[in-house]
């Protein structure tokens, strides 16, 4: 009789035990590698706030991950496509953050003041100030060299923010809005003055964060305005 190759993929009949041998393997690889990238992530994160550096070296990154050099390429072909990932764990902090001072409130619009005085926020107190900065002064970088990637991290702040319009909108307290318009002037308001106070090093006057929030509001609400 021919010899025949063992079957290691599905067929009609569901995996044969090779098959499923393979996939254990390859389970446990997946595991092993999703450990080591976010064990790198969150190894760089540390590294940036404690010490303030936009680029951490690789050999300071996988030392403190308790990796090699060799992991760190596996996954990464730069530091660079690191510090993207980096940044979106920055980013999905942020929008946590978010989430948890909106959902406090009740009201859409109250919502879309939580959304505003949450990222201005983090200009206004020294020790969120210097775990932002970092992050901040990188973003307009990476974006040059990542712009999809982080274009699509940065989705999950004004997601937050679109929907509190929709509600403010349906609710008929803000009946003029355009949630998606409005959601990405509002990303750029907030995130454009945070930056700015972050570049100049010092914590931010929350006068001035005082009136950019009655600001955005007040445009929000003003009646009959075009879309």
């Amino acid at each position: 009789m021919q010899n025949k190759p063992l079957r290691a993929v599905p067929n009609e009949a569901g995996p044969s035990f090779a098959g499923r041998a393979v996939e254990r393997t390859l389970e446990r690889r997946r595991a092993r590698y999703a450990s080591e990238v976010t064990r790198l992530v969150e190894a760089a994160l540390e590294l940036i706030e404690s010490t303030g550096a936009l680029e951490p070296r690789v050999s300071e990154i996988v030392a403190r991950a308790g990796l090699s050099n060799q992991a760190f390429y596996k996954h990464f072909r730069s530091k660079r496509e690191l510090l993207v990932a980096v940044l979106d764990a920055g980013i999905e902090r942020l929008a946590d953050h978010l989430a948890e001072r909106m959902a406090e409130r009740d009201e859409p619009l109250e919502r879309v003041r939580a959304w505003l005085e949450g990222i201005t926020a983090q200009a206004l107190r020294e020790k969120a100030a210097a775990a932002t900065r970092p992050f901040a002064l990188s973003r307009e970088r990476l974006a040059s060299a990542y712009p999809d990637e982080v274009a699509e991290s940065e989705v999950r702040l004004t997601a937050l923010v679109r929907d509190a319009l929709a509600d403010a909108r349906a609710a008929g307290v803000l009946p003029s809005a355009d949630p998606e318009r409005d959601a990405e002037t509002l990303y750029h308001l907030a995130m454009g003055w945070m930056q700015s106070r972050l570049r100049a090093g010092d914590v931010a006057d929350p006068g001035d964060a005082e009136r950019l929030v009655a600001f955005a509001l007040a445009g929000l609400s003003r009646p009959g305005r075009a879309h």
